[in-house]
């Protein structure tokens, strides 16, 4: 009886990728395990052929062979005892449910001595300081490896032993039906070594906690939400693995006069009505000291005025951002009753005037007007 076409016994494509065989493997097998279909031989063979299939496929010398000659090209009895007949389930499984239950083909490695955590540090500016940049010394707790026994964990002319229980893996596989899963070596706790005479400064672990003092320069420019890459500046790794490292995240403090957006700072500064009408010359705070800037007569509160190069120079681009002055009139209080006359003697001499002294107000107020009009009709 000639065998059917692999990709077709698996219900997938010829360019189906390695994940693709494997999901339909998966799911393929669950349906004719034999756990699940006790006394069924239909089953049984299913199961037989889903895996041969499998195994030519996701192997790619075989699968190569298979593509190019067919069933020819590939030896017909390699995989071919099925269930019970050779290869261990758990070991057929690995593979494919490694991703669910952390676990994946026996063998391998001694586990490896973790990298170091990464760390964050919050780093507060004052807009002067992120604006201008500067060096600064920072105090970061964190673990650093044990100088008494150079990160073994051993003490000094003692040695470390790979656990004899995971054999150096960290990890022992449990069995629960035709499922294979991996734990936690409960002799070792996963280090996968022994450690018989342990170091009397870290206790064996490799690290001591440390408060570390690092010189770190901040680059003129940056903003909140920028980070800082240290590398190598964070926990010590296992037993000398790699450190890991440190990030200094930026926040930038509210300023009392100057609001920041990317390079551009904006800032308010009052009038006096006088200036407003009349113009004249005010001072304005920047980042580097006062400036001068004209007002025109009749300016408007709320007129925006734009100060170039005088915002903040990018980290990044290196362009430099403006200043933005909105200029608000400021209402005179406390007046005297001699100041209350002559504002009265003012507005008195405008009278008949509006149109011509107030054109935004006689416009509103005709806008207004008709409203009401077009209300009632």
């Amino acid at each position: 009886m000639s065998k059917r076409d692999y990709y077709e016994v698996l219900g997938v494509g010829r360019d189906a990728s390695e994940r693709d065989i494997k999901k339909a493997y998966k799911r393929l097998a669950m349906k004719y395990h034999p756990d699940r279909n006790p006394g069924d031989k239909e089953a049984e063979a299913s199961f037989k052929e889903v895996k041969e299939a499998y195994e030519i496929l996701t192997d790619a010398d075989k699968k190569a062979a298979y593509d190019q000659f067919g069933h020819a090209g590939v030896d017909p009895n390699r995989g071919g005892g099925g269930f019970g007949g050779g290869a261990d389930f758990g070991d057929i499984f690995g593979d494919v449910f490694g991703d669910i239950f952390g676990g994946g083909r026996r063998g391998g490695g001694q586990r490896q001595a973790a990298r170091g955590s990464d760390l964050r540090y919050n780093l507060e500016l004052s807009l002067e300081e992120a604006v201008r940049g500067l060096t600064k010394e920072l105090k970061v707790p964190t673990l650093v490896g044990c100088d008494s026994c150079d990160g073994t964990g051993a003490k000094k002319g003692s040695s470390v032993s790979a656990c004899g229980t995971c054999h150096g893996m960290g990890q022992v596989q449990m069995r629960q039906g035709f499922f294979v899963t991996n734990q936690t070596c409960p002799t070792c706790h996963g280090r996968g070594k022994i450690i018989k005479d342990p170091c009397s400064k870290c206790y064996g672990n490799g690290r001591v906690e440390k408060t570390k003092t690092l010189s770190v320069k901040i680059p003129a420019g940056v903003d909140t939400g920028d980070r800082i890459r240290l590398a190598g500046e964070g926990e010590a790794g296992e037993f000398g693995a790699p450190a890991g490292d440190l990030y200094v995240q930026v926040t930038v403090r509210e300023h009392p006069i100057f609001v920041r957006d990317g390079n551009n700072l904006y800032c308010e500064v009052p009038i006096s009505f006088a200036t407003a009408a009349l113009g004249g010359d005010i001072e304005v705070p920047t980042l580097d000291g006062k400036v001068s800037l004209k007002i025109p007569p009749e300016t408007q509160t709320g007129r925006m005025f734009r100060l170039r190069g005088k915002g903040v120079k990018s980290v990044r681009s290196h362009a430099v951002g403006d200043l933005l002055c909105k200029v608000v009139m400021e209402t005179p209080v406390n007046l005297s009753e001699r100041q209350k006359e002559l504002l009265r003697e003012f507005e008195a001499s405008l009278t008949g005037e509006s149109k011509k002294h107030s054109p935004k107000a006689e416009g509103f107020f005709d806008g207004v007007k008709k409203f009401f009009q077009d209300l009632n009709s």
